[in-house]
């Protein structure tokens, strides 16, 4: 592990455990510095500010999740995976969701929704010809949906089974990706 990778770990371990005490707009670049002994000179090398730092976490967490589950086959997995990473960072998205804005988690769970359904809707259009941008306005169709209901969820203190609202999400899917590229084709 690089000496980089090494220092953004740092500094997500030590925000992840001083979110345990306190919000995350009560958290300063000084508490996280002196919590795993690196300089503020050390924290601005790698990120703008405190935010910059969620959103690093935030993307690293969710590609780890995704790793391997951007295929149809696939896509409900990495659905579960998505879950699972929000859930294993449950105070964590909490409190950023509470401190910072719906905008930012939004932001985050659009990123990598989009880059799961993009991947599926390609492999879809395999030896089809439709235009990029009708692939890309599929995907984002159903971005819009799993993160509205991911969303609900997490404002509800992700008390619902995670398994059983992806299970809902795949009754709802079911060919359903496959039938917007054709009906595309045939416009």
């Amino acid at each position: 592990m690089t000496n980089t990778n090494s220092t953004k770990l740092a500094l997500e371990a030590s925000l992840k455990k001083l979110l345990a005490t306190k919000p995350l707009d009560k958290i300063t670049i000084n508490d996280l510095t002196a919590d795993c002994g690196i300089s503020r000179m050390a924290f601005y090398y790698h990120f703008r500010d405190i935010y910059d730092l969620v959103e690093w976490i935030c993307v690293e967490d969710g590609t780890k999740a995704l790793q391997g589950k951007k295929t149809y086959d696939t896509w409900q997995e990495g659905m579960c995976q998505i879950f699972e990473a929000v859930m294993e960072n449950k105070a964590f998205i909490q409190n950023v969701y509470r401190s910072i804005s719906r905008e930012k988690i939004e932001s985050y769970l659009y990123k990598l929704t989009y880059g799961l359904l993009a991947d599926v809707v390609e492999e879809k259009c395999a030896g089809r010809q439709l235009a990029q941008e009708n692939k890309a306005f599929i995907a984002e169709f159903y971005k819009y949906g799993f993160v509205g209901i991911m969303l609900d969820w997490i404002s509800r203190g992700m008390k619902q089974d995670y398994e059983t609202i992806v299970e809902k999400m795949s009754v709802m899917l079911h060919g359903n990706i496959a039938q917007s590229i054709h009906n595309f084709e045939v416009e």
